[in-house]
């Protein structure tokens, strides 16, 4: 059986369904608390289990000039701030193993981002800080070889860990998502379905003139579908980025989810979701 455990208020495991959304970067404290409130309003409305998350440093950016975030201090300041004022579990990334007992000390959830998802320093840090730990699953990595990384912070004393699904990739480019890795994975694992990171085109958005991309693309178009696909694959929870203004987003925008459709797409998670109890 998926082992199941408490984050705050949320249950993560046990077949309730719960959602993990926000913006992809810290823009700036307005705008995040903003966020934050209109998002958990929304959850409150639809009696949908809510963690908020937002990155205080996006540090796998494809181009050297791309938005970053506030940096360590002032988005652990900012990110307490959400979790205090808007009463929600918080979820970031931490990239450095450095950063780890800081982060876990203001926020309720350490996420390690794909590309890190074998950095075994990085997850035996997060495993011994004490906070619940989410790896989502490299686009280069099998579903069974979560396992290890699960297995990584459990003997480093961890006990809350979930993994994260956002994709495989497919030749340049592209990313695609195989709906068996959820039902894989889930075997040692809660699992978290990530629908904006899927349908994400990296490194295949607006062009640098020299037949590069200075950032990638998306296609949200598919976000609602590929979501309620993997809500019927059986998935614990749902991760999806939230943008209030996505063509004027400073990371991620090109497969954000506009607010504003936010509403019907939980209606269609939990239509589904009840369907199959």
């Amino acid at each position: 059986m998926t082992p199941s455990f408490q984050v705050g208020d949320v249950t993560i495991g046990k077949g309730t369904l719960f959602l993990i959304a926000g913006p992809c970067v810290i823009e700036s404290e307005a705008h995040v608390l903003k966020m934050a409130e209109a998002i958990a309003a929304v959850a409150r409305d639809k009696q949908l289990p809510y963690i908020f998350k937002a990155s205080y440093d996006k540090a796998n950016r494809t181009s050297i000039r791309s938005f970053r975030g506030p940096g360590l201090d002032e988005g652990l300041r900012i990110l307490r701030k959400v979790r205090e004022t808007i009463k929600v579990p918080v979820l970031t990334d931490v990239h450095e193993v450095a950063d780890v007992p800081r982060v876990a000390g203001a926020v309720d959830v350490l996420q390690i981002p794909a590309f890190l998802c074998r950095q075994t320093d990085l997850l035996v840090a997060a495993g011994k800080s004490g906070g619940a730990v989410n790896i989502k699953k490299g686009q280069f990595v099998s579903p069974w070889d979560m396992r290890h990384a699960v297995e990584k912070v459990h003997e480093a004393g961890g006990e809350r860990v979930f993994l994260t699904e956002r994709g495989a990739a497919f030749g340049y480019n592209n990313l695609v998502v195989d709906m068996r890795s959820l039902a894989i994975m889930r075997q040692f694992a809660p699992v978290v379905f990530d629908a904006t990171h899927s349908v994400q085109l990296p490194s295949a958005g607006q062009s640098n003139g020299n037949g590069g991309a200075v950032q990638s693309g998306g296609q949200p178009e598919f976000i609602p579908l590929l979501a309620r696909a993997a809500v019927a694959a059986g998935v614990d929870g749902i991760f999806i980025e939230v943008h209030d203004n996505p063509t004027q987003a400073l990371s991620d925008g090109a497969n954000a989810l506009d607010l504003q459709s936010l509403p019907e797409v939980i209606d269609q998670l939990i239509a589904v979701h009840n369907a199959l109890q």
